[in-house]
């Protein structure tokens, strides 16, 4: 192992332990442990378990020696439960456990339940096994870890000393379980597209590359699945959705991450009038079932989402602001606005994006469905039917966050053609992110997809404001940060 040089001495001091356990003809690692209630369990059910034999099982968090009595504490995923040792009882196990067995490492139990003289709710040990020695000791039992890096860097110790950690984590599981439950309810059938694809697509976003030996060509991680799921609606489903993780390779800050999980859903014959009442609803029902009310408190502000929620227009909202419409103006004083609020991007039609992340979507606390997006900023949604120059496009913004973008998906393979060719000039002018052309996906769209609703909620977004967490990477197991420098 490397760096043993910096493990505390404490690392040493536990190894000699391990090598006297195996003396006793003890084994420190072995392979199961038969027959576990969960302690949550014993503890809820308590009375039906009094002065009943049990087995249960957890990691030791610590113990206080009292000569011939010890009482330690063990916690498994979700509770903790005091353990009562007598020497009398367990004879020579009971100096084992006290010369031997120190916070953190993970052990068996079996006993009696019962309470102690204070009334605590105890397992009697009448026999433990070591079922893995804990080599370096836990963090520190009463504030856990504090540091944010060390928190992301090595999460396990996190889960490990801070049980509200898992709490959380279980907590993004119960999204993720509600918003499968629902959308199979509602006749989805949940797929799985390619990760690793020849052209990326469904987004405009820089891709991370890498190179297939087998198929000798570059291979893009996706940055999104829009473009194969709206291939599986031409194929002939009519409700398709996935969980994917995607890829972008780009910035990191408290709402970016370059591995993020997206849903996307897609649903023949509706339009985003359609969708956008269905992700209201379900919106709304996940709150009511995360939260069990309408309004909550993100990050010390209240946010409700009682129905219908709010609706406003991208472009009159962002002219509200300026006091002209951006689309009226000359590239020449777009750059002087983006200049003028300190936008590093100058090319339409990016600057009127950013405007709008800057100087309204602050604002949108509570859920808000923005319309009508600019046809430049949308090349996958169809033109809006009153005005050739927007498109049938919404995103909904709560916490000042988007959290879905949704719109009436292009079914025109001769549109869709002309404005991959318009995001080719782009990339030729120096735009990166812009979208690439899928030939492919052009004569995929000319054996006719059906009128099409799109969506993609942000899920790590999403679980921020429900887990009520600040960044980002609070939501997420395992962060990725730069190498630690040695």
């Amino acid at each position: 192992m490397k760096n043993k040089k910096n493990y505390p001495e404490e690392y040493k001091i536990r190894v000699e332990k391990m090598q006297k356990l195996k003396e006793y003809g003890i084994d420190p690692y072995p392979y199961k442990f038969d027959g576990k209630i969960d302690i949550k369990l014993i503890r809820e059910k308590g009375s039906e378990f009094m002065d009943k034999n049990v087995k249960t099982a957890g990691r030791l968090k610590f113990f206080r020696d009292f000569g011939k009595l010890i009482f330690a504490v063990i916690e498994d995923e979700k509770e903790k439960i005091q353990i009562v040792l007598e020497k009398k009882s367990l004879g020579e196990k009971f100096k084992i456990f006290r010369k031997l067995i120190d916070p953190g490492d993970i052990i068996g139990v079996e006993g009696k339940i019962g309470k102690t003289q204070k009334g605590e709710l105890s397992v009697f040990v009448s026999d433990f096994i070591l079922l893995s020695k804990a080599l370096l000791p836990p963090p520190e039992k009463f504030h856990g870890l504090q540091d944010k890096e060390l928190i992301y860097r090595k999460r396990y110790l996190h889960l490990i000393s801070d049980d509200k950690a898992r709490e959380d984590f279980r907590l993004r599981t119960r999204i993720f379980d509600f918003i499968r439950n629902y959308l199979n309810k509602n006749n989805f059938i949940e797929v799985e597209t390619p990760v690793l694809q020849l052209i990326y697509g469904g987004a405009t976003a820089r891709p991370f590359k890498t190179y297939s030996n087998a198929l000798d060509t570059e291979l893009y991680l996706r940055i999104s699945n829009e473009l194969y799921l709206k291939r599986l609606i031409i194929g002939g489903f009519e409700r398709v959705y996935e969980f994917s993780k995607d890829f972008r390779n780009e910035g990191i800050d408290r709402t970016h991450y370059p591995e993020f999980t997206l849903l996307e859903g897609y649903i023949a014959y509706w339009d985003y009038e359609i969708l956008s009442q269905f992700i209201e609803n379900l919106i709304y029902t996940l709150v009511i079932e995360i939260k069990g009310k309408e309004e909550i408190e993100y990050q010390g502000q209240k946010i409700s989402f009682k129905k219908p929620f709010k609706k406003i227009n991208f472009l009159s909202s962002l002219e509200e602001k300026l006091g002209f419409n951006p689309l009226e103006v000359d590239e020449k004083k777009l750059e002087e606005i983006a200049e003028s609020f300190s936008i590093t991007e100058r090319r339409f039609p990016k600057v009127i994006d950013k405007l709008f992340d800057s100087l309204v979507a602050p604002e949108l606390i509570n859920p808000t469905f923005v319309f009508n997006y600019p046809r430049e900023l949308s090349p996958l949604a169809k033109r809006k039917r009153d005005d050739e120059n927007l498109t049938e496009r919404f995103e909904l913004y709560i916490a000042g966050m988007e959290i879905v973008n949704a719109f009436s998906e292009l079914n025109d393979p001769l549109d869709q053609e002309e404005r991959f060719l318009k995001q080719a000039e782009l990339r030729k002018l120096g735009d990166e992110e812009a979208h690439a052309f899928d030939e492919d996906y052009i004569e995929a769209l000319s054996y006719g997809m059906p009128p099409t609703a799109g969506f993609g909620i942000g899920m790590d977004r999403l679980c921020m404001i429900l887990m009520d967490k600040q960044n980002i990477r609070d939501v997420i197991l395992f962060p990725g940060l730069r190498p630690k420098k040695i």
